[in-house]
């Protein structure tokens, strides 16, 4: 049975999950139709560390194309009395044409999460049911009632009309009869008259009786509109839209969780909101003005219409200043004279005929301080304290998309004015923001509304080597900065465990793989310079200054700019083995020890080094002269190591290594990420390859440990590095040795002359 038919076993309340999962972009007719297809593509679809790979981009450009023809030739095959299916997939496929042609991976990787989101609910039905958040059944059913109260609203406000109209009759005829009255000379008519008179007065007067009755309805119809629509509007703005505000903080840890769809949810809200404001404004309007139509005061009843007019015009400038976002967020460290993209969107854009105009959108930078005063004046500033280059562009309606928003995506900045620094502040702890700021019209133009919004703080750089300092700053800021502080105000010492959880988010976006428990408390330990129980308290806290100020212990590097170096070698060049779990990475040297001396000869484990930013190192076990076990370790390796001889290359070349920590043959764990053997591009010259060497101690040459045919196995008088200390002892080099092949001669054959080593030292 097909993932898809089993869903559609589930319960009503998971399927209506599953809808929501799938957002507005993605129709669930298009998931209903081509089901098996789908799940045949996608379920058992290639897995990449990262969704910036070329060939993870390939592969999304390529099921874009195959799902558009797919759907082209389904609605062709469906019968033709099914119309409706047909037109559905015929839009669908032009929709995705359009929508995802320039980014097919945002649609590859959505229906890849919505179906691992299906086999969750099928295993877990009751967990899936959970997950909706019941406020959101709150929201929908406070907008249907919004919409109910409108129509009531309008339907009773044309009726007050017509009651106005004839009450304007009866008065004119009641003041003609008495014109009439006034000239009549016969008693008995005059009597008469009088009477009449005096009863159409009387049901006057119960008609207006009757229509102030109506009209004070009206008015406590708007009062309970007005306060619905505040109570939904405030979920809806600082519920759901703080909350994905919120997660674009974390988003630029590496979190996920930032959904188009969501941001699609939020947006009809919003519209359905703007509607019904605009709606009940109008009421209010037409109310007041047949008021004024009837002529007749009314001193011992307050007049709640005005002060309905204020608070109705307060909520469509809150719901309209609100909903002007940034949906695509600068980068948060930024380079002057580098190029970089960002979109904004007006989540009301589809409604009060804001679309019409285009409206104009200027960018600037502005400092810490310009963002606090834009703040605290609800004022856009004027104020800028660079120069950014393509820094406009107009609001457009997306018909397909639905959207009215602006991408710029050739953004520049060319100048930056900086602030004085305090202290032992540097320029990457200075921040700063993008200010996106317009105005326009809406309804007929009697309302005019300036809008701004101010990105994620950004710290800007000039050079590459200021970037891991700048990114301290911004994972600082985007874990703890409160929504609603003051820009760009954060604490000074956050909960250690709070700080793990971002360093393990961002670990895991950046290499493909969270860390271990074991792994995070190793980094607990380090960044606290001390052995701490596990698991720690979440009352312990840790400082800015501990965690990329000060230097570790005998370095002259923080912890911060320690574990960044650890993160850039494993994403550019470890990503393959971390992911598989064949590096641990993060332990202590005397730890690794321990594990290892249980173990038998030629049993090894790679971890990060404590005295080089970025390398890796490679500890196993080998036999002392006595016979006993003793660990060794190779000096680290860098990326620059790397950029020479892959990591799986140069464990292959060991042949002292036999099995990867506790027990799996390094084969089995590293020969996939080995380099093919190149071929020789001239038959007319001896192929040469680099390998991996690895030595004894640097004052003999001849002493080198066996990792490949022909090296001398002479290594018996090396001792283990002092376990008590943190840091490697000397003497264990390893070389990178070019070795040249004659053609169809055993390397064995080869005199030892023609290797040349290259030696190096080790620390």
């Amino acid at each position: 049975m097909s993932l898809w038919a089993r869903v559609n076993q589930l319960p009503p309340p998971v399927l209506e999950q599953i809808r929501y999962i799938y957002g507005n972009s993605f129709p669930i007719e298009v998931r209903h139709y081509l089901a098996e297809w789908i799940e045949d593509r996608l379920l058992n679809a290639p897995s990449y560390q990262h969704e910036q790979d070329a060939a993870y981009e390939q592969e999304a450009a390529t099921f874009l194309n195959q799902l558009i023809n797919e759907l082209e030739r389904t609605a062709i095959n469906l019968p033709e009395d099914n119309v409706t299916g047909r037109i559905r997939l015929n839009e669908s496929a032009r929709n995705f044409r359009q929508l995802f042609s320039h980014n097919p991976s945002q649609l590859y990787s959505h229906l890849i999460n919505c179906l691992q989101r299906e086999r969750q609910c099928i295993a877990y039905p009751n967990e899936c049911v959970n997950v909706q958040d019941p406020e959101i059944a709150e929201v929908i059913n406070g907008l249907q009632e919004l919409q109910m109260l409108v129509r009531v609203s309008e339907n009773d406000n044309r009726n007050l009309v017509k009651d106005y109209e004839h009450l304007q009759l009866e008065i004119h005829e009641i003041t003609k009869n008495k014109a009439l009255l006034e000239n009549l000379d016969n008693a008995a008519l005059r009597e008469h008259a009088r009477t009449t008179l005096a009863q159409q007065e009387r049901q006057v007067n119960e008609m207006v009786n009757l229509i102030t009755g109506k009209r004070l309805q009206l008015v406590e119809n708007f009062r309970k509109t007005i306060q619905l629509t505040s109570q939904v509007q405030e979920k809806v703005l600082h519920k759901y839209l703080t909350n994905w505000k919120i997660n674009q903080g974390f988003a630029g840890n590496g979190a996920s969780g930032m959904s188009a769809s969501n941001l699609d949810t939020i947006q009809a809200w919003c519209e359905s909101l703007a509607e019904i404001i605009w709606n009940t404004k109008d009421q209010i309007r037409l109310a007041m003005k047949n008021k004024q139509k009837l002529n007749i005061e009314e001193p011992n009843l307050p007049d709640f219409l005005p002060q309905s007019l204020v608070e109705v015009t307060n909520l469509l400038k809150a719901l309209i200043t609100t909903t002007f976002i940034i949906e695509k967020q600068p980068p948060q460290v930024m380079k002057t004279n580098t190029r970089f993209a960002a979109t904004v969107r007006l989540l009301i854009g589809n409604t009060l005929n804001i679309r019409m105009s285009n409206p104009l959108v200027r960018v600037s930078i502005i400092s810490e301080a310009q963002a606090q005063a834009t703040q605290q004046s609800n004022k856009a500033s004027e104020q800028s304290c660079g120069e950014i280059m393509n820094n406009t562009g107009n609001l457009e309606y997306n018909e397909t998309t639905k959207q009215l928003s602006v991408s710029f995506r050739n953004m520049q900045l060319k100048k930056i004015k900086r602030a004085e620094k305090k202290g032992t502040e540097s320029v990457m702890d200075e921040k700063f923001a993008l200010l996106f700021q317009s105005s326009f019209a809406v309804g007929h133009g009697d309302l005019v509304f300036s809008v701004w919004t101010i990105s994620l703080p950004v710290v800007v750089i000039v050079h590459g080597n200021q970037e891991p300092q700048s990114w301290a700053t911004i994972t600082w800021d985007n874990a703890f900065a409160d929504i609603n502080r003051v820009p760009f105000h954060v604490p000074d010492k956050v909960s250690w465990n709070l700080l793990a959880e971002a360093l393990n988010t961002k670990y895991r976006a950046s290499t493909g793989r969270s860390m271990t428990q074991e792994n995070m408390h190793f980094l607990c330990e380090k960044a606290f310079r001390a052995n701490l129980q596990f698991p720690v308290s979440d009352d312990l806290t840790i400082t800015w200054s501990q965690f990329c100020k000060e230097p570790l212990p005998d370095r002259t590097f923080t912890f911060w700019e320690w574990f960044y170096a650890a993160m850039k070698v494993t994403r550019e060049h470890l990503r393959g083995p971390w992911n598989d779990g064949s590096i641990v990475g993060f332990i202590h040297k005397t730890k690794a020890e321990d594990y290892l001396l249980k173990c038998p000869r030629g049993t090894f484990l790679l971890r990060f080094s404590d005295s080089e930013l970025g390398g890796i190192t490679i500890a196993w076990v080998n036999e002392s002269n006595d016979g006993q076990p003793q660990i060794l370790h190779i000096q680290p390796f860098t990326a620059k190591n790397f950029a020479i001889r892959l990591l799986s290359d140069r464990i292959r070349d060991f042949e002292d290594l036999y099995y990867l920590y506790p027990n799996k043959p390094k084969k089995e764990a590293f020969d996939r990420y080995t380099s093919p053997p190149v071929p020789s591009r001239n038959r007319n010259y001896i192929p040469s390859e680099v390998r991996a060497v690895l030595m004894g101690p640097s004052n003999n040459n001849n002493s080198t440990i066996n990792s490949y045919p022909n090296t001398p196995n002479s290594y018996n008088h090396l001792q283990s590095p002092d376990a008590s200390r943190d840091t490697p002892s000397s003497g264990y080099n390893l070389e990178t040795d070019q070795v040249s092949h004659l053609p169809y001669q055993p390397l064995d054959a080869l005199e030892l002359e023609n290797i040349d080593m290259f030696a190096s030292s080790y620390n």
